[in-house]
């Protein structure tokens, strides 16, 4: 394999994982901007669609019912914990709110491991086939759905958030909630459909990750705070930029694993991250102070 070809190998690999990354990261930045919430329980809604897809495929399940049926489950889950443990503490400060998301995350991880267990379960890809060549590098048709997928759900945020009432909505509660709440908006409901969107967001990451990956009760911790970091890196409030802050982090991740060493692959996010914070707090492709869609 030549030097190109290896390189293109990488940065295949990267938009790979990138893309599961740009997807957790846009439900940290719909929740933020909408609610001012940084969720850490982000990456357990990710466990969770994926947990659920591999049960209901067991059960003979066809896949694309039980794709449906296990982001709706998702959404059910996450709606109930907002209603139950987000919007009864809304008056507490951020920090306090930060550490709720970190312990409902916790409790998100143990019930799961109480109901799956700790044993690693596969999902069969979606695409039957072998790898394909690509200028002398392989990518498996799982991949190229996970990049789509990426691509169909950027457009469809688009979309929502320019050319619908409930995207103007929570536009409107982004920039002013008190102005909003004059005008018939209720910032508790688009609090709601904040969080259960980006539980759809992440049941749909861990869905089309689990044919490629093992899938955990613990897999949400990792994927969480990558996307985290994907998301600071976009800016923590622009819906492009956590996408393309997910993508680039794959690629620097796959680089950085495959030109280096592959012990430091997750050590690299938390570098990137501690960069980004010190020498450009708004992001990378993000504006500092502004709160954009």
């Amino acid at each position: 394999m030549t030097l190109a070809s290896e390189l293109l190998q990488y940065i295949l690999s990267g938009l790979t994982m990138g893309g599961i990354y740009a997807l957790v990261a846009l439900g940290f930045v719909i929740i933020h901007n909408v609610t001012g919430i940084i969720n850490f329980a982000q990456g357990e809604f990710v466990m969770l669609g994926a947990m659920f897809m591999v049960t209901l495929v067991g059960l003979k399940v066809p896949t694309p019912l039980a794709l449906i049926i296990s982001i709706i489950l998702v959404m059910i889950v996450v709606g109930l914990i907002e209603f139950g443990a987000i919007r009864s503490a809304r008056k507490a400060s951020p920090v306090t709110l930060v550490i709720i998301t970190i312990g409902l995350s916790t409790a998100i991880r143990g019930i799961a491991l109480l109901v799956w267990g700790t044993n690693p379960y596969r999902l069969e890809p979606f695409t039957k086939g072998g790898p394909i060549n690509i200028g002398g590098a392989t990518i498996i048709p799982q991949s190229l759905w996970i990049i789509g997928t990426t691509v169909v759900v950027l457009v469809l945020t688009y979309f929502l958030f320019e050319y619908t009432y409930f995207g103007k909505a929570l536009r409107a509660c982004m920039v002013n909630k008190f102005a909003a709440r004059l005008m018939g908006i209720s910032p508790q409901k688009m609090s709601l459909f904040a969080f259960v969107f980006s539980a759809a967001l992440g049941a749909l990451a861990g869905i089309v990750i689990a044919p490629i990956t093992y899938v955990t009760y613990d897999m949400g911790l990792m994927l969480g705070l990558k996307g985290f970091v994907a998301a600071v890196l976009g800016g923590l409030s622009s819906t492009p930029g956590a996408v393309i802050g997910g993508l680039a982090l794959g690629v620097i991740e796959s680089l950085g694993a495959g030109l280096v060493s592959s012990g430091y692959k997750d050590g690299i996010a938390f570098i990137i991250l501690l960069l980004v914070l010190f020498l450009k707090p708004g992001g990378v492709f993000g504006t500092s102070g502004s709160k954009r869609v």
